[in-house]
C-alpha cells in the first residue's frame, strides 16, 4: 500500500469516526510477548525503549527515525530481528507490533499517536502529551473511539511519595493549601544554545519529514535534536518541558484537573542565541480554592526551597541549590517536593504577623503538625512497566491519556497567556479560551500539508 493511500484510509472522515475500519488487535495474556515500536530514536526514545525491554517478554520489533543514523544506532541496539524505517507510516502497516512508542519532537507527537491508535496499536507518547491542546483532544479522542491502552509519559504518576504527598494534602494534615509554587531552573548564560547559520542537513536526514507539519525553514542545526525544544514550531520551551510533569503532580496532590483562568509575563532577555521560547517565565494560574505560581528561568540554575543535609534531591549541582521542584503551602506546614522525594516543614503554633492575636511575646509553642520526608527514585521504569502491564490487562494505566492531556493543557495555557500578553480564561469542559478570539487561535496549528490530518 502506498503511504498516501495509508494516510487517507487511516485519516478519512470514516476511518477517524469509527475504529471498525480496522480490525481488533490481539488479546494478550499476562505472560503473552509484547512487540513495541519505537518512534523517534533520540536519546529519551532509546531509554524508554530498554526500559519497556527490561519488562519480562517484551521485544523491540521495530524503529523509526526521520535520521538513518539514530534509526540504525536503535536497530544494532535492539538486535536482528528488529526492522528500521524512515517513515513511520510503514512501521505502523507492521502486523505483529502491538505497541507503539512515541518519542519524537513534540510537534510530532499527535499525528503517529493517532495513526497507531487507528492502526489498533496501543500507544505510550511521551510528554507532553502534544504540541498543541487540540491535537491533545485528537489523541485522546482516537484512543477512545478505537479503545486502545494510551499512556502519558508524566512518571510522576507511578512514584509511591508523589502517592504519599497526595495523601497528606487530600487528608487534611498540612491544612487548607491556598498556595502552591512550581519552579524549574537552568543556568544556559550567557551563550544558551549559541548561533549557527544555515546549512545543508547532515546526510541521511529527511529535513522535509522532520519538519512535517511545522512550517518549512532551511535546516539549522539548532532546530533540530536536542534544542529544537526552544522554537515555537516544534515545542514550548521550559513550561512544557520542564512545566509538565509538575502541573501533572499539582493535580495529583491538589485533587483537581484544570485551572480557571492564566496570566504570564516574562521574556528572552538574557541568551541571545536566537532561540524563541522565553529565558524567564513567571504564570500565574487561579484554581478554585488556590493559586499556582509557575517561574522558570534559563539564566539562574539555584531555584527555591531550603535542603536537608544528606538528602538526595534532584538534578542539583551544588551542596545548596534546588533547581526544580514543588512547594504547597498549607496553614499546618510546606510539603516541598521533587522527582525524588518530599519534605514537610511544620509551622509553629502560634501564629505571626504584625497585630496577630496570639502571637506570642516569647518563646515558639511548639509546632501545628511533625516534619516528615520520604525519599525515592526516578519512576520512569516503573512508569513504562505500568503500560505493558496495561497493554496486557486492558486497565487504564496510572497515567492514562486524558490524566496526561489534561496536565499538557496547564502548560500551553501558559504560553498562550505568554505570548497575547494578557489574562485568559478557561472553560475546561468545552476545551475553550473564554472571549478571546486571538488566544483561541493557539489551541490549535495551521498544519503543513499533507500533514494537515488532524
Amino acid at each position: 500500500m502506498k503511504r498516501r493511500q495509508f494516510i487517507k484510509r487511516v485519516v478519512g472522515t470514516a476511518a477517524i469516526a469509527s475504529s471498525k475500519a480496522f480490525p481488533a488487535a490481539k488479546i494478550l495474556g499476562a505472560n503473552d510477548r509484547v512487540n513495541v515500536a519505537l518512534i523517534g530514536c533520540g536519546g529519551r526514545g532509546r531509554l524508554l525503549a530498554r526500559l519497556m525491554r527490561e519488562v519480562p517478554n517484551v521485544e523491540i520489533a521495530a524503529v523509526c527515525d526521520v535520521y538513518d543514523a539514530q534509526a540504525a544506532a536503535a536497530k544494532a541496539w535492539a538486535g536482528p530481528r528488529c526492522r528500521a524505517y524512515r517513515d513511520f507510516r510503514q512501521l505502523l502497516e507492521q502486523k505483529d507490533v502491538d505497541a507503539v512508542l512515541v518519542a519524537t519532537p513534540d510537534h510530532w507527537h499527535a499525528i503517529p499517536a493517532v495513526l497507531a491508535c487507528q492502526a489498533g496499536k496501543d500507544v505510550y507518547v511521551e510528554k507532553p502529551l502534544a504540541h498543541t491542546i487540540k491535537e491533545g483532544r485528537s489523541i485522546l479522542e482516537a484512543a477512545r473511539r478505537s479503545n486502545r491502552i494510551a499512556q502519558a509519559g508524566t512518571q510522576h504518576r507511578s512514584s509511591p511519595h508523589f502517592r504519599e504527598a497526595a495523601r497528606i494534602v487530600q487528608s487534611g494534615q498540612l491544612g487548607p493549601v491556598h498556595f502552591v509554587r512550581v519552579w524549574n531552573y537552568l543556568n544556559m548564560y550567557p551563550d544558551g544554545i549559541g548561533q549557527v547559520s544555515d546549512s545543508e542537513p547532515p546526510e541521511g536526514l529527511d529535513w522535509e519529514l522532520y519538519l512535517g507539519p511545522a512550517p518549512y525553514v532551511t535546516f539549522n542545526k539548532n532546530r533540530f535534536l536536542v534544542t529544537y525544544r526552544w522554537f515555537w514550531d516544534y515545542a514550548g520551551g521550559m513550561a512544557t518541558d520542564y512545566g509538565t510533569h509538575r502541573f501533572d503532580s499539582v493535580h495529583q496532590v491538589m485533587g483537581v484537573d484544570a485551572p480557571l483562568s492564566v496570566t504570564a509575563s516574562g521574556g528572552r532577555y538574557g541568551l541571545k542565541d536566537g532561540a524563541e521560547t522565553p529565558d524567564t517565565l513567571q504564570i500565574t494560574y487561579e484554581y478554585p480554592g488556590f493559586v499556582l505560581s509557575y517561574e522558570a528561568s534559563m539564566l539562574n540554575g539555584h531555584g527555591c526551597g531550603g535542603r536537608t543535609p544528606g538528602k538526595k534531591y534532584y538534578l542539583t549541582r551544588g551542596p545548596d541549590d534546588r533547581p526544580h521542584g514543588m512547594a504547597f503551602y498549607g496553614t499546618n506546614g510546606t510539603l516541598f517536593a521533587d522527582r525524588v522525594g518530599f519534605e514537610v516543614y511544620p509551622e509553629p503554633q502560634a501564629e505571626s504577623g504584625p497585630g496577630a492575636l496570639s502571637a506570642p511575646a516569647g518563646a515558639s509553642e511548639g509546632y501545628r503538625m511533625q516534619r516528615k520526608e520520604a525519599s525515592g527514585e526516578d519512576a520512569t521504569d516503573l512508569h513504562v512497566r505500568n503500560f505493558i502491564e496495561c497493554v496486557r490487562s486492558r486497565q487504564k494505566p496510572v497515567a492514562d491519556v486524558e490524566i496526561g492531556h489534561r496536565a499538557a493543557i496547564v502548560a500551553h495555557l501558559g504560553n498562550i497567556a505568554y505570548r497575547v500578553g494578557r489574562k485568559i480564561r478557561w472553560d475546561a469542559v468545552k476545551e475553550e479560551i473564554v472571549g478571546d478570539a486571538q488566544a483561541s487561535e493557539l489551541l490549535a496549528r495551521q498544519a503543513r500539508k499533507p500533514w494537515d490530518l488532524i
